[in-house]
């Protein structure tokens, strides 16, 4: 189904082309105007009722020109009264035999073809561009009684009416075909935008959707498996109930992403060591640089990222050699870094449905225009999650 923005450049056209032809139809309407008001005798009634037959419809017309409504009508039933008045011409006004001067309907044979333009499709205003000439030229030559003299100024005025009448009409549809291709290239990409958008929309939501997963869900069964203790066990309890409630608020973004109130660098360090108790690892998390404050977003991002990487460290590295670091860079940013010296993994090896890395860690820093970078080999994993103001 086709929009109101899809056809902007088409409507905009139509109206232009209204308006150029109200410009030009006025200048020979008011030139036929008054030649047919200082030729005209007031006594003769057919002269009158043919004046305002013609002029009635053609003011019609120029008026839906200049307001942009109901153009196809006015223009339509313009061209056919005038092509019936022009047909009908000398046997209700001029007697045969008295054609010496051109009379004022005459001068409004192109008007009529451009009435086409506007109100008929494309075969019928090439039909009139041919057909309105030949009335002309048949008109013509009955007022002369079709004597030698008339035919050749009459055929000359034809050939002309008919080019002149033929470009009118070409150009009009090479005007709405270049409107309808800016169209149909319009529609296209916003088609393509939007469909872009989507697939954006439903990637971004898979994405944290499945960070979700990673994040709480998997850390909250970690928690559950080591527990052994009461102690333990009740904070496993708190992790799941706490995983449950995220997974019933993920369509709000407030839920997902924490306020944007901001965070000093000394909050993320005590997130990080919160993430090692919680996931029953020893390790350090050691501070280093000035403290600054950054986007509450960012930081939840920055955390949320860390505790995957340590989430991996204690699951596939049994936590071996576990190090964090988190530099502070005073207002401008922060970095986080985490290391193990367990038996590394091999990124390109890792299946596009495992999404504890690409969607958690890199999608995830991403979002928030940070970079995380994982460097893992046989000696060891380290991930460098930064977030640098822009």
């Amino acid at each position: 189904m086709e929009t109101e923005f899809e056809r902007f450049t088409g409507k905009r056209m139509e109206r232009i082309l209204a308006t150029v032809v109200a410009i030009g139809s006025a200048i020979l309407g008011a030139q036929a105007l008054i030649a047919g008001i200082t030729t005209m005798s007031w006594s003769d009634g057919a002269r009158i009722a043919m004046l305002l037959v013609v002029f009635v419809p053609l003011v019609a017309m120029l008026v839906a020109c200049v307001v942009g409504r109901g153009v196809r009508t006015a223009s339509g039933a313009f061209a056919i009264i005038y092509t019936v008045a022009l047909g009908a011409w000398p046997s209700f006004v001029d007697p045969v035999g008295k054609a010496a001067d051109q009379p004022w309907i005459f001068f409004l044979v192109n008007v009529g073809v451009v009435a086409a333009m506007l109100a008929f499709p494309l075969w019928l205003q090439f039909a009139w561009a041919v057909g309105l000439p030949f009335v002309y030229g048949y008109v013509r030559l009955v007022e002369g009684e079709f004597s030698r003299d008339f035919w050749v100024t009459t055929a000359f005025d034809v050939s002309f009416t008919l080019i002149l009448g033929i470009v009118i009409i070409s150009l009009g549809w090479m005007f709405r075909s270049v409107a309808a291709g800016v169209d149909e290239a319009r529609a296209h990409a916003v088609a393509s935008y939007a469909s872009a958008a989507a697939a954006a929309a439903a990637e971004e939501e898979r994405a944290t959707m499945s960070a979700l997963m990673h994040d709480s869900v998997l850390a909250a069964l970690i928690a559950a498996e080591r527990a052994e203790g009461e102690r333990a066990q009740d904070l496993a309890v708190g992790m799941a109930r706490e995983a449950l409630t995220r997974l019933a608020n993920t369509e709000a973004a407030v839920a997902q992403e924490g306020s944007d109130e901001p965070v000093g660098a000394a909050q993320i360090v005590v997130e990080l060591r919160r993430a090692l108790s919680e996931l029953g690892a020893d390790a350090i998390v050691e501070e280093r640089g000035g403290i600054g404050l950054i986007p509450g977003r960012a930081a939840r991002a920055l955390v949320l990222a860390a505790r995957q990487a340590l989430g991996n460290a204690v699951t596939h590295a049994n936590g071996r050699g576990l190090h964090i670091l988190a530099e502070g860079k005073g207002d401008e940013g922060i970095s986080v870094t985490i290391t193990d010296t367990g038996p590394g993994f091999d990124m390109q090896a890792i299946g596009a449905d495992r999404l504890g890395i690409s969607a958690s860690i890199l999608a995830r820093m991403a979002g928030v225009a940070g970079t995380a970078a994982i460097d893992s080999n046989d000696s060891g994993t380290t991930v460098t999650l930064v977030w640098e103001r822009p």
